[in-house]
């Protein structure tokens, strides 16, 4: 059969008007947005997350997960739909950012998960604050997600984010034999190379057996410029430099893989040589 011109038109806007119709019922959540039911005589509108200027885009959130990076030296804010890298632990904020103009009741509930052995649907944890922290320990990819269900007068609105994905790095640990405390800022503190370590405890001893000096991750320090760097031990004991000799490190690390460090060795320690010339200090003695 024959079609005129201005039948094929209106065959073509027909479609048109029903792939129109078709879009704003519902749209895939890639790009994102928004779909609405009615379920028993209530209005639902589903959202995720999206920058597009549609109906629903006043009434939503924009999560944010900010934590300082050892390795970047600086705080970091990651958005759904991006990824980081850190070292752990890592101790996150997690941040709603809601929108709420027309001021709907509102729950939040963020989710977080191992990508490498669960989904969101089997978090590691689920959390019902606005804004909450969480500590990542163990090394793998984690991703975090939040939803919130808006509701006033029946009408109801359900907020879903794309994952932000942040991955723990595996654990190092090595130890130097030496260092030179002599304020020369050349090797002047006994430093290690530590990377996600989540446990450590370290002590040295005199050739006596005498403990001179203590420390753990809560208290060591990390080196400016040189964040994979963490300082363990001045060479002071009372304030003083201790003697020069051999000392004895007796070290334990756990790493954020599941990693165990079990580190005793003798290091020698050059407390007041400075330009040729040696002076001894104070303190524990050495050999």
């Amino acid at each position: 059969m024959k079609m005129n011109f201005k039948t094929k038109i209106a065959m073509v806007v027909g479609c048109m008007l029903l792939a129109v119709a078709c879009s704003q019922e519902s749209e895939d959540l890639g790009g994102s947005t928004s779909t609405r039911q009615s379920t028993g005589g209530e209005n639902t509108h589903r959202r995720a997350d999206t920058d597009d200027d549609d109906e629903f885009a006043e009434t939503g959130a924009e999560p944010v997960v900010s934590f300082y990076s050892v390795d970047e030296e600086d705080s970091v804010e990651v958005m759904p739909g991006e990824s980081a890298t850190a070292q752990a632990p890592l101790d996150m904020l997690l941040e709603a950012n809601i929108s709420n103009p027309d001021n709907y009741n509102y729950v939040c509930e963020w989710r977080v998960w191992n990508t490498n052995k669960g989904s969101e649907f089997s978090p590691l944890v689920t959390r019902f604050e606005e804004n909450t922290t969480y500590t990542l320990t163990k090394a793998g990819g984690y991703g975090i997600k939040l939803y919130v269900t808006f509701s006033l007068d029946g009408d109801t609105i359900e907020f879903e984010s794309d994952p932000i994905t942040v991955s723990i790095s595996e654990s190092k640990l090595t130890c130097p034999d030496a260092f030179t405390p002599n304020n020369d800022s050349i090797n002047d503190t006994y430093r290690i190379t530590a990377q996600s370590i989540v446990k450590l405890d370290a002590k040295f001893f005199n050739r006596w057996g005498e403990k001179v000096h203590s420390v753990t991750l809560a208290t060591a320090k990390r080196v400016e410029g040189e964040p994979n760097k963490l300082v363990l031990w001045d060479g002071k004991q009372g304030g003083k430099y201790v003697t020069n000799g051999m000392y004895l490190l007796n070290l334990y690390g756990l790493g954020s893989d599941g990693r165990e460090y079990k580190i005793k060795k003798s290091i020698s320690v050059v407390s007041g040589y400075r330009e040729g010339t040696e002076t001894e200090g104070g303190g524990g003695s050495g050999s």
